[in-house]
């Protein structure tokens, strides 16, 4: 059975450095037979968490909040595997990114122990510098905190113009960490 792979893309620019380490993760996952839907997190309408532990009422939009979130809690539940795409910002992910997954935590109020369903996990991210360790920090913990295995990270620096990416090694670390990713 194929498996199913959600992507949170947290960048601001379709057609940006991070969008184009998107496009190369996908394509790689597809053509290893993956049914890949990403999800292009600002141009969607996702108010932040608020901490209500109201969620985790109703199965199709567990959160309280009805907003861009109810298109990717479906998704998030038949995941397999769920891709973190986001540019650096002050060392860190996007508040795209941070504000979607945050609101992920009403799926786990559906659970009696609050748990999040168990996932496998990619991390994507483009920068015009290279100071990632916190951002790897933030992801490695996560993963251990949440129980997931990550695949792997594709960390690619010095790409602040739009198309700068192009012709990188990290395009093709892309591809197969997505062809990787979707076995």
């Amino acid at each position: 059975m194929a498996k199913k792979i959600v992507i949170l893309n947290g960048s601001p620019r379709k057609n940006g450095n991070t969008s184009a380490l998107v496009r190369a993760f996908a394509d790689g996952a597809r053509e290893a037979g993956a049914d890949v839907r990403e999800f292009f997190l600002d141009g969607m309408d996702i108010g932040g968490c608020k901490g209500c532990f109201g969620g985790g009422r109703e199965g199709g939009c567990p959160c309280v909040q009805k907003d861009g979130m109810a298109e990717i809690y479906p998704a998030y539940r038949e995941a397999d595997v769920v891709v973190l795409a986001s540019p650096l910002y002050y060392w860190n992910i996007s508040g795209q990114l941070k504000t979607a997954f945050d609101r992920l935590f009403a799926v786990a109020e559906c659970d009696s122990d609050y748990r999040n369903p168990i996932k496998e996990s990619a991390l994507l991210m483009a920068a015009e510098g290279n100071g990632f360790e916190e951002s790897v920090y933030w992801y490695d913990r996560l993963m251990v905190h949440l129980g997931w295995k990550s695949h792997g990270k594709v960390l690619c620096g010095g790409v602040m113009g739009l198309g700068d990416i192009e012709g990188r090694k990290e395009i093709e670390e892309a591809r197969q960490l997505g062809a990787r990713a979707a076995v």
